[in-house]
Formats: C-alpha cells, structure tokens, sequence
C-alpha cells in the first residue's frame, strides 16, 4: 500500500478559496507533464490574497491547501511603511509561520519544491542565479535576498540593496522564505510559466 498524504481541500474562504483550490490543481497539472522530473512534488504559489500548495506523487495533485496569506493581502495587513520596520516584520512572520505549518502534513514525502511565480523567478535573480527557464535556487541564496529585505528594514537604504521597494515584493519574499524553512525544503525549482 502506498503512503501517500490525505488529501485535503482549501480551507480559504468560500468564495476566493474555490478559485484558487482549481488554479494551483491546474499549475501541478501543468508543471507535472512539463517542467517537473519523475517523483513527488509540491507545487508553491504565492498570490496577491492567497498561498496555494499542492503535492503529491502523480500527474494530480494529492493534495492541496490554499492559505489565507498572500502578498498584497499580508502586505496591506502588516507593512504600515515601505519598507516594513522590524516589528512589521515579525508580525507578518508570526502569522505567516501559523499558515505555513498548516501544509506540513499535506507534503508528499520526498517531493521537490516547484515555483512558477513571477516573483519567485525575480527573487532568484536578485539571489544571483542567471535567468534561465529553469532556475534551481536553494535555501541559503534565498536567506541572503531576505537578509538583505531585513538590513533594509533595519535602515540600510533599499537602493544600496537593490531590492523592489514595493511592500507585496516584501511580503512574497517573507511567504517563501517562511514556506521553504517551515516546509523543509533545502531548494525551489523555479521554472517558467508552462
């Protein structure tokens, strides 16, 4: 008998909940029979109102959770300023950690972290990886970009840094960030649109 997760539906909000519980079924469909190898896999996307993960060993989804976290949403709940302070910041944290954990159980085992964000792809640029269509970024080159989004909000100024001052470019990088530590993941896989 296969050890697979159970699966599970969004528990976002009804009515947004739906659409992006359909969406990020659609990008693992996708991202499966295209950009993906053979074995499991955990699909990211990060939203401007929700975070949608998706995992599972075959050409569907297993299973999804679409979490009540998203950019612009944890943006203009948290960053009062551009960029955030501090204790902005670990707010967003403390309430971003809480929804992430959520999908801890869905988590095919073994799979890879798969992202086709826009926001991802630039996050890893501005890790230092050269843009490609398919760009493999890991975890410690991601720590550095939100080291460098922290100095910022410890004063350093953001055109020494390089980094979009936009408060949703924060907030996706906040979402990633606490997605690849608390999900475990030691890289995302960051592949264009299919």
């Amino acid at each position: 008998m296969k050890d697979t997760p159970p699966a599970l539906s969004s528990s976002a909000p009804e009515a947004a909940g739906s659409g992006a519980d359909a969406d990020i079924r659609a990008r693992f469909r996708a991202l499966r029979t295209g950009a993906c190898p053979a074995g499991a896999l955990t699909v990211l996307h990060i939203g401007a109102d929700h975070t949608a993960v998706a995992s599972g060993p075959g050409l569907e989804a297993a299973a999804v959770l679409v979490l009540d976290i998203g950019a612009r949403k944890t943006a203009r709940q948290f960053f009062r300023r551009s960029p955030p302070t501090p204790l902005e910041m670990e707010n967003a944290i403390a309430t971003v950690e809480d929804e992430v954990i959520r999908a801890v159980p869905l988590l095919a085992p073994g799979s890879a972290l798969l992202c086709s964000d826009a926001v991802v792809r630039e996050i890893a640029v501005l890790a230092g990886l050269a843009p490609s269509p398919s760009m493999a970024m890991p975890l410690d080159a991601m720590e550095r970009v939100f080291e460098r989004l922290a100095a910022v909000a410890e004063g350093r100024p953001v055109v020494r840094e390089g980094l979009p001052q936009d408060p949703g470019f924060a907030a996706a990088l906040l979402i990633l960030r606490e997605c690849m530590h608390h999900l475990r993941f030691a890289s995302v896989a960051v592949v264009a649109e299919p």
